[in-house]
């Protein structure tokens, strides 16, 4: 009989280390074999209509961050820092005469212009589903031999993303737990805490901000790229495979905590998404007003450039107030 328990407490545990370190593998997408936007496929025009009509206010709050030199960054990798340069000043166009008009036009007509250089992961972001892949594949199964050209990806790209408009969601988890530690990883226990504080309830096919409080250090970049708390697996399971979210979001650099929960893999929580479920999600969100006002339901519209065949893409996106009366 005590064989017996052993034997069977042996196989528990084995069950349980095989289903903490499952197999990852490359989804293939329920909207069919040349699906390029995953979840996104969620969005209607019933959908879309739906939050509109429950916009009663004209009041609207910029989640984006600024762009800046010095401005936080993944350097760290070997990815290029954000520069900045003028190509035309008042005075230069004085000196240059670029357009050939002469002094006298050029003193009355000022012309500045200028350009920039930078990593298509900085600043607010959305991460397509060419990020990361698994195994030599990404998202719906596609490779980089028969889609990857030396000018970007011919499946997933930037420029595939749609419009977003849907009922956004604040999970302010730093206001419901407190000021969180570093590297500290938020699990599912966590966000439900956060939806019972805040009087909410998640639906299908919601945009779910996670506020971990990191934005405030923005302007900081060292504080702001130390250590910092992130979303766990096991949450993001919860969000996608329980509650049925469309697109994820945070306020910190690259939305999961490190150091990674798998030995096998350095960022299990960015596969998990875009590899396996087709889920994209947003980085480096500012999520502070939102907070400050107790704002957690809310129209959620952003759009991203269409940048042909990238890996991500800067994105400006927008909170408008729903009026949540019954």
């Amino acid at each position: 009989m005590k064989k017996t328990k052993i034997f069977i407490a042996i196989l528990l545990f084995s069950h349980f280390l095989t289903k903490g370190q499952q197999q990852e593998v490359v989804g293939q997408s329920p909207w069919g074999p040349q699906d390029q936007i995953g979840t996104l496929n969620m969005m209607t025009e019933a959908s879309k209509l739906q939050v509109f009509s429950k916009i009663t206010s004209g009041k609207t709050y910029d989640l984006s961050v600024d762009y800046f030199v010095g401005m936080p960054s993944f350097h760290s990798l070997g990815d290029p820092g954000y520069q900045y340069w003028l190509t035309h000043t008042p005075h230069g166009t004085i000196v240059d005469n670029p357009n050939g008009l002469g002094e006298g036009m050029n003193k009355k007509v000022s012309y500045t212009g200028d350009a920039i250089s930078m990593y298509t992961h900085m600043g607010t972001h959305i991460d397509a589903l060419n990020h990361f892949g698994l195994d030599g594949k990404i998202w719906n199964g596609f490779t980089p031999e028969e889609y990857l050209g030396d000018k970007g990806w011919k499946k997933t790209g930037a420029e595939t993303i749609p419009p977003i408009i849907a009922r956004g969601i604040l999970l302010d988890v730093a206001a419901a737990k407190g000021p969180l530690p570093k590297n500290y990883r938020i699990t599912s226990q966590d966000l439900q805490l956060t939806l019972k504080k805040q009087g909410i309830k998640l639906n299908n096919g919601d945009v779910v901000l996670i506020r971990t409080g990191q934005a405030e250090f923005y302007e900081d970049a060292p504080h702001y790229l130390d250590n910092y708390p992130g979303i766990g697996l096991e949450a993001v399971k919860w969000l996608v495979e329980e509650q049925g979210i469309m697109l994820l979001g945070a306020d910190n650099l690259s939305f999961e905590a490190f150091p990674p929960e798998r030995e096998d893999n350095w960022v299990p929580v960015h596969t998990y998404l875009l590899a396996e479920k087709g889920v994209m999600f947003i980085e480096q969100l500012f999520l502070e007003q939102l907070s400050k006002d107790k704002v957690y339901e809310f129209a959620f519209i952003a759009a991203s450039l269409k940048l042909r065949g990238a890996s991500g893409s800067p994105l400006r996106p927008i909170a408008i107030p729903l009026n949540t009366k019954k």
